[in-house]
């Protein structure tokens, strides 16, 4: 498998973000946040994706489940699809995280904007 041009840019480009570092960051890297988060929160709530993501989950379940004996093969089948399903989770988490942060972002820029006062 050869990594195309795209992958490594958006690997360099990418955005490590954590609650710590957001009151530091640039207004560029603070709207990249809420696009990523935006993104993120778009993806969840697509009916599309969750079906595929839920069909997923349950094809992995029903091959667990026809796993009748406990062979040295059997027992490593079983735990591969333990870590299919584990990263599944960690990649809807990561999806999460994503809306978690813009919305730290943006109650953070709220709060950072003064209430305009009765004008005399």
């Amino acid at each position: 498998m050869i990594i195309n041009d795209d992958v490594v840019e958006a690997f360099n480009k990418r955005l490590n973000v954590d609650p710590n570092n957001i009151k530091t960051m640039t207004p560029s890297q603070l709207d990249r946040v809420k696009e990523i988060g935006t993104q993120a929160e778009n993806l969840m709530k697509n009916r599309d994706f969750a079906y595929f993501v839920h069909t997923f989950k349950f094809d992995r379940i029903d091959v667990l489940t026809e796993l009748g004996g406990h062979t040295a093969d059997q027992n490593a089948e079983r735990i591969a699809i333990a870590n299919q399903l584990s990263g599944l989770d960690e990649f809807i988490k990561s999806l999460k995280r994503a809306v978690y942060y813009k919305n730290r972002v943006v109650s953070q820029q709220n709060s950072q904007v003064a209430p305009a006062g009765p004008i005399a």
